[in-house]
């Protein structure tokens, strides 16, 4: 498998090569040459694996330059029922049943890994990954990362302690839940450093993006990245993608026309890398029926796949809502959907992106390019706080289930596009006990955190306050490394 630029300047490398680097060195993302392809036969033949297993046989096509008996092993290390609570890793809950009028609708459990974040499902194996291939080529790696909530505590709780690697996160100063602040800042440990950025989550992202397109500094002080820029990310969050099908279709796996069965996913979205997986998943083979995009009321994303206009919004404009992860203007991972829209035309990609430099906008609207993104089954659509503790409060008094305010955004968008026949399945992104304040506007009532995590808030934090500068940045991490 070789990887490519989303802006052509990079020459075809391996996953090894592209692992730890972040932005190519031509300021695009990395993306594979081609697709691997998964046919119905192979598809229903993993039906009886475990996750571990599962995770072997999707990331063994895209990882084939680590030897397969290694890759085994990192990923039975990282999918155990002791660091995800459960065997099943990802098990399903069955909100309503299906009926005559739509499928049945579904949430797929992501969250039960140390930090309570569907992120931790990449991040733990990524730990992992990163660990292994700098003792293979004896070097060092400075991760500088940017989160709005849970990659940074997921990010930090995979790499503490670990050799060869540093951490620097970056964080909105005041815009993360108090128990999303204290997972990161009560860290101690010597390898892990918090930086609070005066400024919205996009700042701190621009700010990583200047850093590793400074490629002396880059090369210099060894950095990398573990947001969802990072290939790795995304290509572990396919797994699961794989494995919700697989589950949500076990009692009918063929159709009423002796075809696979199809499902769709709802997915809660702010950097568009969970609803990429689930896209790499579907170009793959996974029969998806539909991608439907989640937003808040920061609705980037939503217009675009409304209109095919895509207009970031100033620091002024993004809101700081009850879903605060996704409280982003700039979708970092949208351009490597835009590449694949535009069939991998990187020039053209260029001249988009420098327009949107310029202009902060393009529009893709009456394009064969926009018309795929509706042939490849993608809708969308938006919540506010209200609706959150609705959705909340709904299936809490209906079920018993009780969801945090990302994933209320994604069933109460999934609503809109349940088809008879066709299981829905919401991405759940974090437990509810992050979101406290909420769960008992919505309730009345506080959630329990799990015993570990009780005195959490409690806990004396540790970080840097930062104005959102560059050089300042710099000289901060060159201090260090």
């Amino acid at each position: 498998m070789e990887y490519i630029s989303t802006r052509g300047g990079m020459p075809p490398l391996r996953f090894s090569d592209i692992l730890l680097g972040g932005l190519a060195p031509d300021g695009g993302l990395v993306m594979p040459a081609s697709i691997p392809q998964i046919d119905n036969d192979t598809l229903q033949g993993w039906r009886g694996l475990s996750y571990a297993q599962l995770a072997f046989e999707v990331l063994s096509r895209y990882c084939d330059d680590i030897p397969a008996d290694d890759l085994k092993r990192l990923v039975e290390e990282t999918y155990t029922a002791e660091t995800f609570g459960t065997r099943a890793i990802t098990p399903l809950t069955e909100l309503e049943a299906a009926s005559a009028e739509r499928g049945s609708l579904l949430v797929q459990h992501l969250s039960n890994g140390p930090t309570l974040a569907f992120k931790d499902m990449a991040m733990q194996l990524l730990g992992r990954l990163f660990e292994y291939t700098l003792l293979k080529q004896d070097r060092w790696l400075n991760i500088v990362g940017a989160t709005s909530g849970d990659t940074g505590s997921a990010a930090e709780y995979a790499m503490r302690g670990r050799q060869r690697l540093r951490v620097f996160m970056l964080s909105p100063a005041g815009r993360m839940s108090a128990f999303q602040r204290a997972q990161m800042f009560s860290l101690m440990d010597d390898n892990i450093h918090n930086i609070a950025i005066e400024g919205v989550f996009d700042d701190c992202q621009d700010l990583v993006k200047a850093l590793a397109s400074d490629l002396p500094f880059k090369k210099r002080h060894h950095i990398g990245s573990v947001n969802s820029i990072n290939w790795a990310r995304v290509v572990a969050q396919v797994v699961y993608y794989f494995r919700g099908y697989l589950q949500a279709t076990a009692a009918h796996p063929i159709d009423a026309n002796g075809r696979p069965a199809q499902v769709s996913f709802t997915v809660p979205s702010g950097n568009f890398g969970n609803v990429l997986a689930g896209h790499i998943a579907r170009r793959m083979g996974l029969p998806i029926r539909r991608l439907v995009v989640a937003t808040n009321e920061n609705d980037v994303l939503d217009e675009f796949f409304r209109t095919g206009r895509y207009r970031v919004r100033s620091a002024r404009e993004t809101h700081a809502t009850s879903s605060p992860s996704m409280d982003i203007s700039k979708a970092s991972n949208f351009e490597r959907f835009v590449f694949d829209l535009l069939d991998g035309d990187a020039e053209h990609l260029k001249a988009l992106w420098q327009q949107l430099g310029q202009t902060g906008e393009f529009d893709l609207s009456g394009t064969d390019a926009f018309a795929r993104a509706a042939q490849w089954g993608f809708v969308s659509g938006s919540s506010s706080h209200a609706d959150r503790l609705q959705t909340i409060r709904k299936w809490h008094d209906d079920r018993g289930v009780l969801v945090d305010t990302h994933t209320a955004d994604g069933l109460k968008v999934a609503q809109q596009y349940r088809e008879p026949g066709i299981p829905m399945i919401c991405l759940e992104t974090a437990l509810p006990a992050k979101f406290a304040e909420s769960i008992v506007e919505a309730t009345g009532q506080r959630q329990p955190v799990p015993e570990a995590l009780a005195d959490l808030e409690h806990r004396v934090q540790r970080y840097v306050r930062m104005p959102a500068d560059a050089a300042l940045l710099k000289a901060y991490v060159a201090a260090r490394t």
